[in-house]
């Protein structure tokens, strides 16, 4: 029973935390922590972080989003669409156990509806090309991503979560 209730709980959390507007500032200028002890973070208060900010998880896992690059993708591309926009993605594991890039999920939306990711092999827009590998502690990941976007700028809120475990996620909003 308390089960249900925590997840219904988390989930009109994520909801209400997905219908503010982007650009509200973080509690602390430029990153959002959650540390050991608790405490909640800039996501978990409803904040979006801009991109190029740092984030930390409890369990150590640090992240930073670079701004969106905007591209136009080629023919082979997946799906098609008039632009994409590629995300460099840094994970810093400063954590005490081993993080597995396997349960990294990352969304993304514009103007509310979901957008999908881009595969442009000949681009080098390959998706996450080693979800197998694994971040020891002390050591860096970079990944990047692209999402296709309207033609025309938008903004674009990219979630975050680097497991199922983990009850929080992360969303960066900005101009794409």
């Amino acid at each position: 029973m308390a089960l249900a209730r925590t997840c219904k709980i988390m989930f009109t959390t994520g909801l209400l935390s997905l219908a503010v507007a982007c650009g509200v500032p973080a509690a602390q200028e430029g990153t959002a922590a959650l540390g050991a002890g608790g405490g909640a973070s800039a996501a978990q208060a409803g904040h979006d972080l801009k991109f190029g900010a740092d984030h930390r998880f409890a369990s150590g896992l640090t992240l930073s989003v670079g701004a969106p690059k905007s591209f136009k993708p080629g023919p082979s591309a997946y799906p098609q669409s008039p632009r994409g926009a590629a995300f460099d993605v840094q994970l810093t594991n400063n954590g005490a156990t081993t993080y597995k890039l396997s349960g990294l999920t990352v969304s993304a939306t514009t103007a509310g509806s979901a957008v999908k990711q881009v595969v442009d092999t000949t681009q080098g827009f390959t998706g996450i090309t080693d979800a197998g590998k694994d971040v020891p502690p002390g050591r860096s990941v970079l990944v990047t991503l692209a999402f296709a976007v309207p033609q025309e700028p938008t903004q674009l809120r990219l979630q975050i979560r680097p497991s199922a475990n983990e009850a929080v996620a992360v969303t960066y909003c900005g101009p794409a």
